[in-house]
């Protein structure tokens, strides 16, 4: 039997926010509440480990407990339901392990609150912080379990079936996508509307859009995904063979789109600048394909970039993306309590008929800077668009739809 290990927690978000990232968070603080025995205190970090590092703390335990000292339910509700990450977020690569002098001053902060858990929320980058931690962590004389529980709107991150967020985007996504069709089917005059979504190195949040297509049929003509090289000339014949059954046609891209040579169909138009994990920021893959189209036909052409929306819409939450949110946060403490370190929780689907899921703990070394691509046979032989398999399994993660509290007309949401 694990050694029980008596002590504080603290939990962090990182990286881009999402829809349910605050879900996760809510999952953790119940967990922690329920476990008080063991963990004595959950604090929450403000903007990652950058912010601990400031200590920049807050009493997470104190905030969600009622005055029976349990969970207060309805604040974490309310918190489950507010975009965005409510802790703050940073974007900080921690340095090699061999850096004694930075981890050793790490250690010397969890010792003075006593933190013998620590819980980071965030996808590849994020994991890559846990890998690191706990790496130098089990090599020191200080014993402490650190987790990982996953998160991104991209659903790039190695080791899960699929990632907290992504349902949500999917969902706002495949919306937005079936309005914009149909908004352009009312004109007869030929023209190109090109729509741009997230997506450095994966396609999942692009192919969402297509998802109309088993529903309503009212999604967009061609769907193009990072995974397949683009070609100018194949889009070009793509409009015209579209422009053979209706006037108006419209493009889901995304926004790293590359061509066979590796470059980025919107380099043109991007500043080249990079973050500090050396990501390239990308921006204009639609408008340079608009300006394409429009040098090429001449016809009435624009280019929509959905950008941040896609991750902060919580008034289009999936039920069934916060329920699972939720859980893997409280996964993680039971992961922890348990005696796992250096692990992230994993979303595994089980093969039935009905969609189910199980979490399961997975060593993070595994999985960190790893990328999930689409698989191209979820993509046409053409690559101008998804298959129904990939839709198939995309369409699950957007199921049900959570009530919203509002006040004064707008959406409730909480500040911590």
């Amino acid at each position: 039997m694990e050694k029980l290990l008596r002590g504080a927690a603290v939990v962090g978000q990182s990286g881009g926010p999402t829809a349910a990232i605050n879900a996760s968070l809510a999952g953790v603080i119940k967990g922690a509440i329920d476990n008080r025995d063991t963990i004595t205190r959950l604090y929450g970090m403000r903007n990652g480990i950058e912010g601990f590092m400031a200590e920049r703390l807050c009493d997470l335990s104190e905030m969600f407990s009622d005055s029976e000292g349990k969970p207060d339910e309805e604040k974490l509700d309310l918190l489950s339901a507010t975009p965005a990450s409510a802790l703050g977020s940073c974007r900080k690569k921690l340095p090699p392990t061999d850096d004694r002098e930075f981890y050793d001053n790490l250690i010397s902060l969890f010792r003075k609150y006593d933190i013998r858990y620590f819980f980071y929320i965030g996808g590849n980058d994020s994991m890559d912080t846990v890998a690191k931690l706990s790496k130098y962590v089990s090599g020191s004389d200080y014993e402490m379990r650190v987790i990982g529980v996953p998160k991104t709107i991209d659903n790039d991150l190695d080791g899960t079936d699929h990632t907290p967020g992504f349902g949500s985007a999917a969902k706002y996504i495949a919306t937005v996508s079936q309005e914009i069709t149909v908004d352009c089917s009312v004109y007869t005059t030929k023209a190109v509307t090109i729509v741009e979504f997230m997506g450095r190195d994966a396609g999942w949040l692009t192919a969402a859009a297509a998802l109309p297509r088993l529903t309503s049929g009212l999604a967009p003509d061609y769907v193009y995904l990072p995974e397949v090289a683009f070609s100018m000339e194949g889009f070009f014949e793509d409009i015209e063979d579209a422009w053979k059954k209706h006037p108006n046609i419209v493009i889901a891209v995304s926004e790293g789109l590359r061509f066979a040579d590796g470059h980025y169909v919107g380099e043109g138009t991007q500043s080249g600048a990079t973050d500090v994990f050396g990501h390239k920021y990308l921006e204009g893959t639609g408008k340079a394909l608009e300006i394409a189209v429009k040098e090429k036909f001449g016809c009435k052409v624009r280019s929509i970039e959905i950008n941040l929306p896609q991750r902060c819409a919580s008034h289009i939450r999936s039920a069934t993306d916060i329920s699972e949110s939720r859980s893997c946060g409280i996964a993680a403490v039971k992961s922890a309590l348990s005696g796992h370190t250096g692990q992230m929780i994993a979303m595994i689907r089980e093969a039935s008929d009905e969609y189910r899921i199980i979490y399961a703990s997975m060593d993070v070394a595994n999985i960190a800077n790893a990328v999930k691509s689409v698989p191209r046979d979820f993509i046409n032989e053409r690559g101008n668009n998804v298959t129904d398999e990939c839709l198939e399994y995309i369409l699950p993660l957007i199921q049900g739809e959570i009530e919203t509290k509002f006040e004064k007309g707008l959406p409730k949401y909480i500040t911590l």
